[in-house]
């Protein structure tokens, strides 16, 4: 015979992962880097040379 009886569900066992988990991913943080960088030395390149 089926069990219907309504007993709690089972619980998640992962977590949810968010914008912290993202942003901890070595490919985005050097891409990111890289832009950084490049956006620095512009400023730089503006403020100092020209």
């Amino acid at each position: 015979m089926l069990d219907t009886s309504r007993g709690e569900p089972p619980a998640p066992t992962e977590e949810p992962r968010g914008c912290l988990f993202a942003l901890s991913q070595p490919p985005l943080m050097i891409f990111l880097g890289v832009i950084g960088s490049l956006l620095l030395m512009a400023a730089m390149h503006d403020l100092l040379l020209l």
